[in-house]
């Protein structure tokens, strides 16, 4: 058939439509007066935090649908806050603490509201514990910090642990790929959720929930808001694993054992890592696979030289990130994609000495070698998954010293050597002119609702921009990285477990001790 006559593809239509939209922006905003120009790019802090808090405190009743990740919301809410500097007033602290404690189960782990960990047997869940923990750790001080259940907590991730080296989202569920994340981070995310959410405050349709913050049903009410968010898997119960044991210094290498493998088997032939074997490259799972190898010390096992590939061609011509090849942009992808980068460059002088302390120009290739090998044996069923381990390490035999729960501190102390392997200028402006809503909060495109999911990942991607130029994370990014005013300048986070960093080296300082 002639090219010139078939007709285009619903997914040609749709970028076709999404890039028209984004460019009509653009073309404005290249044609109007200097200080027109500024005021388009200045990130509405005022506005922002009167969405925010009015989330906090009330939800109308078309977020019921969210009942079951309200604690999904306390995180995007307070996360988004900490980053624009702000906090909450003490009131709202207190009974965010209280409806958090409620939240948490018995025997571990936190549901999605008050009572539902421990009211259902598939319950309490991983994702909605590593939004809790993260919720927690935002809003700092004794009170939120010590009461977190390290112990119990523990013993649910390894309830939630397979041989296989994935984790179940709850005792019932079969293995879910991002539930490695989530439990060794303190946990990023089980679920990749893009809420959508109406200016009423009504559930769009396809919406079906993500999280409300805290409003009635537990032994005490305290009303925080929520988003309206339908629910993807994501990337994020591995890693949200990971860093939850992590940051909360639980994890250790019982909890670890065969999770490289299992994120090894998901890396695709494009570079970016799947949610389970044999799927499509993600950008959330890509984030959180290569998060919890950074946590495990693993690595040098994957293909970082492909997975850079993948990660750099999702930035398309409107700025932004997708998050799968041939799929529309979204703002949330400013964080999912765009946070790889730093981790990046801060594995470019760990990599590079690992491959210094190989054998000579065949260090690279063996390596090659072993992955490939190792890998095509364990789908074949002719090696276990510890003998695959094995044999991997043997040709990635530089390791680094020292504590599980110390990786993430060393790595955010490690060098950026390299300059960011992104357009970071160009997000921001997509960020800031196709994202933000000037009443307050961002979405995902133009045409779009905003909503707090998308605020708290689009503000994210913004910070992750700003900071990424910096050679040392204690110093102030230059004007030159921070596009429009630089009163738009957020607080910058660690890039592993997305939270503010100074509420990092507080947890950090805590849970040390």
């Amino acid at each position: 058939m002639d090219s010139a006559s078939s007709k285009p593809t619903v997914t040609q239509r749709d970028q076709w439509m999404v890039e028209g939209k984004v460019f009509e922006i653009y073309k404005l905003f290249g044609n109007v007066p200097r200080h027109a120009q500024t005021l388009m790019l200045e990130l509405q802090r005022d506005k922002h935090m009167e969405y925010l808090t009015k989330g906090l405190r009330q939800l109308g009743p078309g977020f019921c649908v969210l009942d079951a990740n309200r604690t999904w919301l306390c995180y995007w809410i307070l996360h988004s806050i900490a980053l624009l500097g702000e906090s909450v007033e003490d009131e709202l602290e207190n009974n965010a603490i209280d409806f958090l404690s409620h939240c948490q189960d018995p025997n571990g782990g936190y549901g999605g509201g008050p009572g539902q960990a421990s009211t259902r047997p598939t319950m309490p869940h991983l994702a909605t514990t590593y939004a809790a923990v993260n919720s927690l750790i935002t809003l700092g001080g004794l009170r939120a910090l010590s009461s977190i259940n390290r112990d119990k907590l523990y013993i649910f991730l390894l309830r939630m642990k397979d041989p296989s080296g994935g984790f179940r989202c709850t005792r019932s569920v079969s293995i879910v790929p991002p539930a490695y994340y989530a439990h060794l981070v303190a946990f990023p995310v089980c679920f990749y959720m893009e809420p959508e959410t109406s200016d009423s405050g009504s559930v769009t349709s396809g919406a079906a929930g993500r999280g409300m913050a805290t409003g009635s049903g537990g032994a005490r009410s305290t009303r925080v808001a929520a988003a309206a968010v339908p629910v993807r898997p994501l990337p994020a119960l591995k890693d949200n694993v990971k860093k939850v044991a992590s940051i909360l210094k639980i994890l250790d290498y019982e909890l670890v054992r065969n999770v490289g493998n299992y994120i090894l088997s998901c890396q695709t032939y494009e570079g970016g890592i799947s949610g389970e074997p044999g799927s499509e490259a993600h950008g959330g799972y890509t984030f959180c696979g290569l998060a919890t190898m950074i946590l495990i010390n693993e690595t040098d096992r994957l293909d970082l030289t492909r997975l850079i590939d993948w990660v750099a061609f999702r930035q398309g011509g409107e700025c932004g990130f997708q998050g799968r090849a041939n799929k529309l942009v979204d703002g949330c992808y400013s964080f999912w994609q765009g946070a790889i980068f730093p981790l990046i460059q801060r594995l470019h002088s760990i990599v590079d000495e690992q491959l210094r302390a190989m054998n000579g120009g065949e260090g690279k290739h063996s390596v090659d070698r072993a992955h490939t090998v190792a890998t095509s044996k364990l789908s074949e069923g002719e090696l276990s998954l510890d003998e695959t381990s094995s044999q991997v390490d043997e040709a990635c035999h530089c390791r680094h010293e020292g504590k599980l729960s110390d990786i993430a501190f060393n790595f955010l102390n490690g060098c950026a050597e390299l300059e960011p392997l992104f357009h970071s200028i160009a997000l921001q402006q997509y960020i800031l002119l196709c994202s933000q809503v000037q009443d307050g909060g961002f979405k995902d495109k133009p045409g779009k609702y905003r909503d707090y999911y998308h605020t708290c990942y689009c503000l994210s991607g913004l910070a992750v921009c700003q900071y990424c130029c910096s050679k040392d994370a204690n110093s102030p990014p230059s004007p030159r990285a921070v596009f429009g005013p630089y009163s738009n300048l957020l607080e910058p986070i660690h890039p592993l477990f997305n939270v503010v960093l100074d509420r990092y080296h507080e947890a950090h300082e805590f849970f040390s001790s």
